[in-house]
């Protein structure tokens, strides 16, 4: 079984924001990438992007199934039809992971709490991402 663990953040809220995913099959790590997405990103936005970011990079290993955890609870119950899209700036990325599952035979989605041993992993790339990028010194690290 092929899962992604995916995270997206910004400092301060909107603030300079990055994503980072990674692909794994149980528990060794297949791939994994970051990126900084922008200047002005809030935190459910770069939870979005993350997920788009792994699916992204899932589908460069498989066209089967995958199970997508993620800490965000919001994003996954919009996504399970539990909860709507209000924003209107979420939408067009909830549409786009609408569009990307259609790469995949099957898909789900797994709130996972931070704690969660690869959920850390990515909190980690994402703190590094976003301190690479020079933004530690004015907002911190994100706990």
């Amino acid at each position: 079984m092929i899962y992604t663990n995916s995270d997206g953040g910004a400092r301060g809220n909107p603030g300079p924001g990055a994503v980072v995913a990674l692909v794994r099959e149980e528990s060794e790590i297949l791939t994994k990438s970051s990126k900084f997405i922008g200047e002005s990103v809030t935190n459910n936005i770069a939870e979005y992007e993350g997920l788009i970011h792994a699916l992204e990079l899932a589908s460069r290993v498989t066209k089967d199934e995958i199970t997508c955890c993620l800490d965000s609870e919001l994003v996954v119950k919009q996504l399970l039809g539990e909860y709507k899209v209000r924003n209107p700036n979420m939408l067009p990325l909830f549409l786009k992971v609408q569009k990307l599952q259609e790469k995949f035979k099957r898909i789900k989605y797994k709130h996972v709490p931070r704690t969660d041993n690869f959920q850390t992993v990515v909190d980690e790339l994402l703190n590094d991402e976003l301190d690479n990028q020079g933004y530690r010194k004015k907002y911190g690290r994100r706990k």
